[in-house]
């Protein structure tokens, strides 16, 4: 079973009449993923690709049994429409969007927190449970089901590792996109624990970059807990003090936040370090005996 995700996972798309939204909609009903209501305010009635369309997510939920919610929404509206699906009991939420305000990020996962809803994002491009399910913007043709569970902080990363691993011939059980942040939901941490409880996971693939403590956070988490084989490859180790690698949270202050520290402490946890796509690949093939 994939972790988040599975085949019975009901999608309600917030923003759906948006042009990302109803983009985004086709993809995912083209995957496979079971898209059953979309909520867009003064567009009740209407339909994107058969999909319908309410004003509010509880009018949506009355009618569907949507679980999981994707938001398309522009940054300004992220709050109330995150505050509305949380409220309404949708259990994963998924924001896409960049440029939300940090108060309004805060109170989202303050909100969501006590009521045990995960947050992924924002600034996510989601998740891909290859054969099963995807909430994102993953190319399903880049993935194909397998024991490899897959956690980065960049969408295109994940991309990037998801093909080379596919290309190989070794399958993904998930694939999960963390976002840009400096703020996130769901962490590096969270996916790996997740991963570790999966019986359909076998190796974990562990993807990082500069900037933050996000990577050794999980790093003491895998040296204490986690007993499956980790790899990580880490981007950005040339970058210079204050460099930003185009996410709001990748950026070196000092010795901060650098890939050398972040390497070290993966290594002393035990994980495989990888310097490039096709040495995880290498790894991963190592591990599974391939």
């Amino acid at each position: 079973m994939s972790i988040l995700v599975n085949e019975t996972t009901r999608v309600l798309v917030q923003g759906i009449t948006g042009k990302s939204g109803s983009l985004q909609t086709k993809s995912l009903l083209d995957f496979g993923t079971k898209v059953v209501a979309g909520v867009t305010p003064g567009k009740a009635g209407h339909e994107v690709y058969g999909v319908p369309v309410f004003d509010f997510v509880a009018d949506a939920l009355r009618a569907t049994d949507a679980d999981a919610a994707i938001s398309f929404v522009p940054p300004l509206a992220a709050r109330s429409a995150a505050l509305e699906a949380i409220e309404c009991g949708i259990k994963l939420l998924v924001l896409t969007m960049e440029g939300i305000p940090k108060n309004d990020v805060l109170n989202i996962l303050n909100y969501a927190a006590p009521r045990g809803v995960r947050v992924l994002g924002p600034g996510t491009a989601g998740l891909i449970a290859p054969g099963v399910c995807k909430l994102g913007a993953h190319p399903g043709r880049m993935f194909i089901p397998g024991n490899v569970g897959v956690v980065s902080k960049s969408g295109a990363l994940s991309y990037e590792i998801g093909k080379t691993l596919t290309d190989a011939g070794i399958g993904q059980s998930t694939v999960v996109a963390l976002g840009g942040g400096p703020i996130w939901g769901t962490t590096q941490k969270d996916v790996v624990e997740l991963f570790n409880e999966d019986d359909e996971t076998k190796v974990i693939v562990l993807l990082g970059e500069i900037g933050g403590a996000m990577e050794i956070t999980a790093a003491e988490f895998i040296a204490r807990s986690v007993k499956k084989p980790v790899v990580s490859l880490i981007v950005g180790r040339s970058a210079p003090e204050g460099k930003s690698l185009g996410h709001a949270g990748a950026i070196i202050r000092g010795t901060k936040g650098t890939a050398e520290s972040k390497i070290e402490a993966l290594r002393s946890a035990g994980v495989s370090i990888a310097f490039t796509p096709a040495e995880v690949v290498n790894t991963v093939k190592k591990l599974l005996k391939l």
